[in-house]
C-alpha cells in the first residue's frame, strides 16, 4: 500500500513539474516574439490607408553600428530615449536610420511603436507676378539715334568735340587716361595690378586685346593670343 502511494506522489510531482516546464517555455516563446517580431510583419496589421512609420525607442544607451557583422563598426553611442526610425529588422539588430545616419542597434535595446509620418504641407501656390524694374536705364528707352546723340554730348561736355569724337569711335592711343578708356571701351574684363613703390602698373584684359598701363596712362597693347 506505501508502495502504491509513493508510486501516485511521484507520478503526480512528475506531471506537475513537466506542466510547469511547458508553460515556461510558452511564455518565453510569446515573450521573444515579442522583441524580435520582424518589422514587415508588425506592419502587416497596418491599413495601408494610414502613412505610418515604426519607431524603436532606446531603453538604455545603444552603439549605433554601421555593419551589423562588424562590431568595430561603431558610428555613435545614441542616449536612452532616442527615437529611431526602423527601415527592417532581424532577430537581433534593428536597420534603423537617425537624420543622416544609417545603421543597425540591438533589437533588445529598444521598445518599438508606430507613429504616423509627419506630412509635409503642401507648398502654397502664389499667383506669378511680373517683376517691373524700378527705373529703366535712358539707354533702354531712347532710340539708338538718341542714345549716340546723349553720349557724344556726355563725352563733349567732359573732353572737347575733337576728343569726344575719338572716343566715339572706340580710338586708344599712347598717353590715354584710364578714364577715356572707360568712356571708349568701357570696363575691362580682368585687371592685373602691381604696385612697385610710387609706380602703379596695370593690366587691363579686354576680349580680344591687352592694355599696359602706368599711374592710370595708357603705354602699350597688343592682342591676345
Amino acid at each position: 500500500m506505501k508502495k502504491i502511494l509513493f508510486l501516485f506522489i511521484f507520478v503526480f510531482a512528475a506531471v506537475s513539474i513537466n506542466a510547469q516546464e511547458d508553460k515556461t517555455e510558452l511564455l518565453q516563446d510569446l515573450e521573444n516574439d515579442q522583441a524580435i517580431k520582424p518589422v514587415t510583419e508588425i506592419q502587416t496589421d497596418i491599413s495601408e490607408d494610414q502613412d505610418v512609420m515604426m519607431i524603436a525607442k532606446l531603453k538604455s544607451a545603444a552603439r549605433l553600428f554601421g555593419d551589423k557583422y562588424d562590431l568595430t563598426s561603431v558610428i555613435m553611442v545614441l542616449p536612452a530615449d532616442t527615437e529611431l526610425e526602423i527601415l527592417d529588422s532581424d532577430s537581433t539588430y534593428l536597420h534603423v536610420i537617425i537624420e543622416d545616419y544609417e545603421g543597425y542597434v540591438y533589437t533588445k535595446h529598444a521598445i518599438i511603436s508606430e507613429a504616423f509620418r509627419p506630412v509635409s504641407p503642401e507648398p502654397e501656390i502664389v499667383e506669378e507676378q511680373a517683376v517691373v524694374p524700378e527705373a529703366e536705364s535712358v539707354q533702354e528707352t531712347q532710340p539708338v539715334q538718341e542714345q549716340q546723340v546723349s553720349r557724344f554730348t556726355y563725352l563733349e561736355n567732359k573732353y572737347g568735340s575733337n576728343m569726344a569724337a575719338r572716343l566715339m569711335a572706340g580710338k586708344i592711343w599712347k598717353g590715354m587716361e584710364a578714364d577715356m578708356i572707360l568712356d571708349s571701351w568701357g570696363n575691362p574684363r580682368k585687371i592685373n595690378r602691381v604696385i612697385s613703390g610710387n609706380v602703379i602698373k596695370e593690366e587691363w584684359i579686354f576680349r580680344n586685346t591687352w592694355l599696359y598701363l602706368e599711374n592710370d596712362v595708357l603705354t602699350e597693347w597688343g592682342p591676345i593670343r
